[in-house]
């Protein structure tokens, strides 16, 4: 490829460039930030007068990036690491995802990497679900979606012990170890925090919607508005990476982990998802006799034969089956019903033209374009072999139920991942090759990890 000025494989322009270098005149520095596997950002901090270049020709970063596990530790057998002089993909921005955080005083750009020949590189993230989105869009479909983002904000420090509590209240500096749940008043003494990441919202194209107080001490929602899905993928990368900057400018840390208290209400990252035809009507939507769509049980029911298969996209850490100790609100199951929070695929009870289900499984650390990935392509699936999705669950979890054929524990998954037909052809088969040996390394890495609790447990008197 020409170094010189090349049209942009991703479809942005020179204009969104020139556009934010006028609006913003004083900022000096933008992140780059390519998505690893992880759902990690990784790239580059690049002066303003190098914002235009990576517009007209792209920027090289290592391939290798998507050979690394979660601490950026190389993969050796993973199949992209590379070996002898290495090399580079070319990375280019990806389109309307150019913005300002104010807390930082710095730009921001989402960019995918891409070969030489200006094809997609097939290992990034971004461009596995990108496959799924034009299967879609060849059926005359277009995936709408909206992620909601679970997290816990805590103190950065640990205390004597080396454990974290959750941060005190940026307003007074109180700290409460109460639930709290939907506490309109614990929003108002974080609000310091909120409304700084409300304002940097609007200058990432970024439409934060509803906060609230959730289920743990600590713990906090926040849902984004409903639209393209691929730009809903996009938004909770942005969205994390905005509310873990603003945080730390309050003394705190916004923390992604899906379980980082063990008798605390989870994280989760629920994936809500509907089909628009050409014109944009929404395909979901009830007959005109009040049926639930067939389309839309159709992809429920393909989406239902691949949650075991999926379970390490949807649970990608050790820390993510922690989640799944207890049922209440993280279902483990491969389940489906309407208005009942305990399954997996749940359907709202709202009737009409906005019908749509939604995904409970992922937990908040899981990579957004590889559960979109997954979930539409398994309702692809579905809909093209007319899946039956089964009867919907009457029934709360663990009542008189039989046995979900779900992975039980994190090993399971990366066993189940790495046999799965279903994976190799929805992802590619050099992205699943290389996702299931990084993990596999990662699981024998933590097993030699001995933890505090094996010590007082087991230490001194077994």
């Amino acid at each position: 490829m020409n170094t010189s000025e090349t049209r942009s494989p991703s479809g942005s322009t020179l204009a969104e460039a020139e556009a934010f270098l006028a609006k913003y005149p004083d900022v000096e520095a933008i992140d780059i930030i390519l998505t690893d596997f992880h759902g990690i950002g990784r790239g580059k901090m690049i002066r303003r007068h190098e914002l235009a270049s990576i517009y007209k020709s792209g920027r090289g970063l290592p391939t290798s990036i998507f050979g690394q596990d979660v601490t950026g530790e190389d993969v050796d057998d993973c199949g992209l690491v590379q070996t002898g002089g290495g090399g580079d993909g070319r990375c280019w921005p990806v389109p309307g995802t150019l913005g300002y955080l104010p807390h930082t005083g710095r730009g921001q750009l989402l960019i995918s990497m891409y070969n030489e020949d200006a094809t997609p590189h097939d290992v990034d993230p971004r461009n596995v679900f990108l496959n799924q989105v034009k299967r879609a869009n060849d059926l005359g479909l277009t995936p709408m979606g909206a992620f909601e983002l679970e997290f816990y904000l805590v103190d950065r420090d640990a205390d004597a012990g080396g454990l974290y509590h959750p941060a005190s209240y940026a307003m007074t500096k109180r700290r409460s170890s109460l639930r709290n749940t939907m506490s309109v008043d614990e929003i108002d003494e974080m609000s310091p925090l909120f409304d700084a990441v409300y304002e940097g919202a609007k200058h990432l194209d970024l439409t934060l919607e509803t906060l609230i107080s959730e289920y743990g001490p600590g713990q906090y929602e926040m849902t984004i508005r409903y639209r393209d899905l691929m730009r809903a993928a996009d938004d909770v990368i942005i969205a994390k990476r905005l509310i873990r900057t603003a945080a730390r400018r309050f003394g705190m840390e916004a923390v992604f982990m899906p379980k980082p208290f063990g008798t605390e209400a989870g994280s989760g990252m629920h994936l809500h998802l509907s089909l628009a035809d050409k014109n944009g009507n929404n395909l979901f939507a009830d007959q005109p006799d009040g049926a639930l769509s067939p389309l839309m049980l159709n992809a429920i029911g393909g989406i239902r034969g691949t949650i075991g298969d999926t379970m390490l996209i949807l649970a990608p850490f050790m820390n993510s089956w922690r989640r799944f100790a207890s049922a209440m609100y993280s279902p483990a199951s491969d389940d489906w019903g309407v208005e009942n929070r305990t399954v997996a695929l749940r359907v709202p009870g709202t009737p009409g033209k906005t019908r749509h289900f939604e995904h409970r499984i992922a937990g908040v650390d899981a990579n957004p374009y590889l559960v979109a990935a997954v979930t539409l392509g398994a309702a692809l699936d579905g809909i093209e072999n007319k899946i039956d999705p089964g009867q919907p669950c009457q029934d709360e979890i663990g009542h008189d139920k039989a046995p979900n054929d779900l992975p039980r524990h994190w090993l399971d998954a990366i066993d189940r991942f790495g046999a799965s037909d279903f994976n190799k052809r929805t992802l590619g088969a050099r992205f699943h090759t290389a996702f299931t040996r990084i993990k596999q390394a990662e699981y024998e890495h933590m097993a030699l990890k001995v933890s505090a609790a094996e010590w007082e447990y087991y230490g001194f008197c077994v």
